[in-house]
């Protein structure tokens, strides 16, 4: 048997010990043994190994449907639905923008009353299954009044998945892990733009007039039934925080707490004074969430095209469902090099070229947009342009990094700047006109401003984090008083160590950048 293995069984049986005994004083102390030297390091790679085929699958498969479901209207304007409800160019615009019209100011609330309640594990199914009858009421619509209605409402409910998501795994991940987990349930939209399209072609190619009803109605139909489906099974698969799943044992969760708790040098609780409003209220001071805020705004800007995807597609000259077809495989390289970039920023602590190179890539693809007409140069262009999501995958995750502690604070600024950030996309919805196709040349220049100005405040974050680095490297071990002080010293309880000692290993901390 294998040090490795061995290591494994010594794990399975303190897990077994912890898990059965009766609470005490003997059971809390049974609940440290995975924090043990010899057995500490198996103990983790299990831990992390658990939330990656149970958490992460099962937020990524809802993240799939998430942007399917936001994207149905897209698909179903190519058989018909704005001819059926008589909507005019402005009109449809309006339609898109007016999800965001609720899903942006819904965030922040949404994440602030996450980071309050206890269990996540119904918060979050309970909101996907709601954008999922809702989604699906949208093919009952018939007129303009009625869609509008519909997808004002699918905006609310949706408001809590991503921002939500990203600060489910800052709790359960470190600094080190989190930029590849949250690339790869980014990922789900990612190729979310390219199943949904093929799925969007098999129904539309294939629904058509399917018990009386056009098949753009069955696009809605049929994805809002899988999208509550799977909502009642994450109920059963989704983890609360470390402090309280019940699918782990008590030696798990401690490990859990403490692992976090090393990450930073103090513990991931809020204190008693940590509020959700006194949260809101430090992440407004901290001047880095609204350059985050501003910044991710211009960068959706920029990454406008997701919305029109498959009428840029349609520029290419081919039927509906070709289409359709071509619409997928930028994105399956978008998923993969996605999730590349994140491993190589996991791995070397970097954000911002992380961030900002797959930017320029899009603003080449603008720039062959603009300036050819031919099928190959414009299917290029696709590519790049679906590569740059692979920087706003890396965003959520940077403003982790930058705000990590306490856990009010992170959770807000995550909302802010996800919720302010999606005025972008409001915006673009009137950014890509049809009447400024079939080249959308405007659109593309727009585009390739917004993106150079992310990039400017993109430095300035960078800057700053600098110069915060410098300053914690002056910091004196002293003079820490209120919650700083009250957060180390439960991390020096969850790790079994003094003060001194987590107030040392408090000073390796610093900010990615």
């Amino acid at each position: 048997m294998s040090l490795a293995e061995k290591d494994e069984v010594s794990v399975r049986e303190i897990e077994r010990r912890t898990s059965t005994n009766a609470p005490s004083e003997e059971s809390k102390d049974k609940d440290d043994e995975l924090l043990a030297l010899d057995v500490r390091a198996a103990a983790e790679r299990k831990l992390v190994r658990i939330l990656d085929w149970r958490l992460l699958p099962t937020i990524v498969l809802i993240f799939i449907m998430n942007y399917i479901d936001r994207n149905a209207v897209t698909a179903a304007r190519l058989k018909g639905l704005t001819q059926d409800l008589g909507l005019s160019d402005i009109q449809y615009s309006t339609v898109l923008a007016v999800l965001y019209a609720s899903y942006v100011p819904a965030q922040i609330p949404s994440n602030m009353i996450l980071n309050r309640i206890t269990r996540p594990s119904y918060y979050i199914p309970l909101c996907v299954i709601l954008w999922g009858v809702t989604s699906a009421l949208t093919g009952i619509t018939h007129n303009y009044a009625g869609i509008l209605t519909a997808r004002l409402f699918v905006g609310l409910p949706e408001a809590a998945f991503y921002p939500g998501s990203i600060y489910l795994l800052s709790r359960w991940y470190t600094r080190k892990e989190l930029a590849f987990r949250s690339a790869i349930l980014y990922g789900g939209l990612l190729i979310s733009n390219a199943f949904g399209s093929l799925m969007a072609a098999g129904i539309l190619s294939r629904m058509e007039g399917k018990l009386g009803i056009r098949a753009w109605r069955w696009v809605f139909y049929i994805e809002g039934a899988i999208t509550v489906t799977i909502g009642i099974l994450a109920i059963f698969l989704l983890p609360d925080y470390p402090h309280n799943t019940r699918w782990l044992t008590p030696a798990q969760r401690r490990l859990a707490q403490v692992r976090l708790a090393e990450d930073a040098g103090e513990a991931d609780e809020d204190v008693s004074t940590d509020s959700a409003m006194k949260g809101l209220i430090m992440a407004l001071k901290d001047p880095k969430v609204p350059i985050f805020m501003i910044m991710t705004c211009s960068q959706l800007l920029g990454l406008g095209f997701v919305n029109f995807f498959p009428t840029i597609a349609g520029t290419l000259g081919f039927s509906t469902t070709v289409t359709l077809l071509l619409a997928a495989p930028p994105w399956l390289v978008a998923t993969v090099a996605c999730c590349i970039n994140a491993w190589n920023a996991d791995r070397t602590g970097e954000r911002f070229f992380h961030v900002c190179a797959p930017w320029w890539g899009v603003i080449l693809g603008y720039i062959i947009g603009v300036s050819t007409f031919s099928i190959g140069g414009r299917y290029v262009a696709m590519f790049l342009m679906a590569c740059g999501y692979c920087g706003f995958a890396l965003t959520a995750v940077w403003v982790s990094n930058a705000v990590p502690r306490p856990p009010a604070k992170r959770a807000a600024a995550i909302g802010l700047v996800n919720g302010f950030g999606n005025l972008g996309n409001l915006i673009s919805s009137y950014v890509w006109k049809a009447e400024w196709g079939p080249d959308y040349h405007q659109s593309m220049y727009i585009g390739i401003a917004a993106l150079g100005f992310a990039t400017v405040l993109s430095i300035v974050i960078r800057y700053i984090l600098v110069f915060q680095n410098k300053r914690l490297e002056q910091e004196e071990l002293g003079n820490l008083h209120g919650a700083k002080r009250e957060r180390i010293e439960e991390a020096a309880r969850l790790e079994g160590i003094t003060f001194e000692e987590a107030l040392k290993r408090k000073k390796g901390f610093r900010y990615l950048y």
